[in-house]
Formats: structure tokens, sequence, C-alpha cells
């Protein structure tokens, strides 16, 4: 899909290029002879998906040709997918220590290290892809993302969203809490410590590994992201049940974590660059999603006869509980866990009034 950068932000962009331009360092090369000569910069980046995958490995791939159209090659980056150069759940630790310049990954992936990270990615019943945005962007998330992540020497930027997933894949119907008793379910992040506190057993694995061990049986059942990548897993194919909705991840948001000395770097110009090229992957990714998981959805259930089915609402109930548990004592545990998801809580609230008169109201009423 070819994202169309508006005229004006080119625009802008040309009038920063120009201004950059100096006296050449001895060190660069030309690529034009006849104007000023620039330093040409070959990044990496690792990803914590499989190359290429639909939705989370193109989004990469997209910032990757826009950032080489924008710059004009000067600034160009190798994208690789998880394994290629490090394992996925390695991406943050790479990315830190300079082996490569970029990645792209979940913030939820990097609990052990920053208990707070989490919040950056997906809170179980909190703000969806829009207010998730609106709060990283105009409401003061973003620089509170970037501050925890300073003492590592990684800058993060948001870089896409899957919008509402769903609940996941699972062998046996889940008629009660119950059924979820010594259940072995891949999920990360909070939603899997709230599944732990009512009796599942989360497993951690990248996308690489999910279908294997849900066919294997290692484990009972999946949360990956909804009908566009699940179709692309085959996971219908290794289990029965697809339930809705998506209470442990209603807008998740990924991230673009770039080395700091690696930016700081970059004249201002392709800094500008890499900063407006994650906002625009960031949207597009979004803007994917919306478009294919109905397709997705629809050949699920018609060519492949997927059962499709609402969690139980005393089970939805019961996880809200855990929910509202697990935030409290990681709130009392972690002094910034406490101070940005006050930060996020604030916002959330305000914004979840306001799209209770319109964005929900405007749902009900179109039904």
């Amino acid at each position: 899909m070819k994202l169309r950068i508006p005229h004006i932000v080119l625009a802008a962009l040309s009038l920063v290029w120009l201004n950059a331009c100096g006296p050449a360092p001895e060190n660069q090369s030309a690529a034009d002879t006849s104007g000023p000569v620039l330093q040409e910069y070959r990044w990496k980046m690792v990803t914590a998906w499989p190359k290429n995958f639909p939705g989370l490995g193109r989004g990469p791939e997209t910032f990757s040709r826009i950032v080489k159209e924008m710059s004009g090659g000067r600034l160009t980056v190798r994208v690789y997918g998880a394994g290629e150069i490090v394992p996925g759940f390695e991406v943050f630790d790479a990315v830190s220590a300079g082996t490569a310049e970029m990645g792209h990954a979940g913030a939820y992936y990097w609990k052990g290290k920053i208990p707070a990270a989490p919040i950056f990615s997906a809170i179980p019943f909190g703000m969806n892809a829009t207010e998730m945005n609106a709060w990283l962007h105009y409401g003061g998330g973003l620089e509170l993302w970037q501050e925890i992540y300073a003492p590592f020497g990684v800058i993060p930027f948001a870089g896409g969203n899957s919008g509402v997933q769903m609940a996941g894949w699972f062998k046996q119907e889940i008629n009660s809490l119950e059924d979820f008793s010594g259940l072995n379910m891949r999920i990360p992040g909070l939603g899997g410590e709230v599944f732990e506190r009512v009796g599942g057993v989360p497993v951690t694995l990248t996308g690489g590994e999910i279908f294997t061990s849900l066919q294997t049986g290692a484990i009972d059942a999946t949360e990956w992201v909804g009908p566009y990548n699940d179709l692309a897993f085959g996971l219908h194919n290794a289990a029965n049940y697809y339930y809705h909705s998506g209470w442990h991840e209603p807008g998740t948001v990924l991230e673009f974590i770039v080395n700091q000395e690696a930016f700081e770097a970059l004249p201002e110009d392709l800094q500008a660059i890499v900063r407006i090229a994650t906002r625009a992957v960031n949207q597009d990714m979004l803007d994917e999603y919306t478009a294919r998981n109905n397709n997705a959805m629809q050949q699920l259930i018609n060519e492949h006869n997927v059962d499709v089915r609402p969690l139980p609402a005393d089970v939805l109930a019961a996880l809200k509980r855990a929910t509202d548990e697990v935030l409290a004592e990681k709130s009392a545990e972690n002094a910034d866990f406490a101070r940005i998801y006050a930060s996020y809580k604030e916002f959330y609230e305000g914004v979840k009034e306001y799209h209770a008169l319109s964005e929900q109201a405007y749902y009900e009423n179109r039904q």
C-alpha cells in the first residue's frame, strides 16, 4: 500500500534540508556533484515480527521506504525480521547497545526491566487506539515514555496500532471462569498478569512460535492480534473457538525505538524525517488493520467455518475486577508505574466521558 505524504509536509522538510546544507565534512561523499555534499547514513532496524508479516511486519518496511524517499537516500534503514540478527525478545537490548540503530516491537515485552513499560502498549479495559494516540501526542504520554527509556539510551515513538484485538483462540469452550483454571495461554503484558490472577497460566511467546505451540498442545490457547494476522498464521487450523472481545488489548500501541546516540548524530532535517515517518506509520498501520480485519473475519467464518463467540459476561466481569487489583498493586510497588498510570488514568477518565456522548452513543444509534 502506497503511503502518500501531504505535499505541505514534503515542502516543509525541503526547507529544513536547504537550511541544513553547509560546508561538507571531509568524510562525506557526494551523491550530486553539482550541489552540497551531504553525509549518508545506513541504519539497521531489528523487529519482533517475521519479515514482511502483514500489518506488524509491514509497518517497519513502510517506514524504511518513506525515510528513503523523504531524505533523497541520505538515510536508509534496512529491516530485519525476528531472529535474523537478534531474537524478537532481544530487540530492546540490541538497540540500547547500538547493535542496531532502530527496533520495532511492543513495549509490554520489556516489563522485566521497565515495570511501567506495558502502560505504553495496552492496559486491559483501557483506552482504545484513538484515545491512546491522543494521550501520547497531546496528553503528555510520549514525554513520560521517553523519560523512562532514557536511562537505556533509547528513544521511543509510537509505531502503529492494531485497534481492539480479539480475546483469542481456544481449544476448549469457555463457559465460566473455572474454564481458565490451569489453562496455558500465550498472553503477554498486563493482560497476562490479569489472566494469571483469575487462575490461568500466561505464557510469553514471539509470533513465530505461536502456531506450533498451539498445534502441539504446548499451550491451550493464544491471543495474537485479530483476524488479519490470525488468518495469516493459520491459527484456525490449531484451535476450534475464536473468542471476542479483546479485553486485554483494546488498542495496542507498537513502538519504534531508536538508539539515542545514533539519533543525535543525525542532522536536524533527518531527525525531523524520522519523527514524521513514525507518525505516518503509526496512523497507516491502524488504517490497514481497520480495512483488513473485516475481510479476514468473513473469510474465517465463511470459508473456514470458524466458531466465533463472545466471552461470557461473568468472565469479563471477573477479568475487570482482577485488572483493577493488578493495577492498584503495581502502582503501590513502583513509583514510575504509579506516576505514569496516574497520567494515563486522568486522561482516560476524561476522554471516556466524552466518548460516551460521542463515539459510543453514535455506535448505539447506528445499529
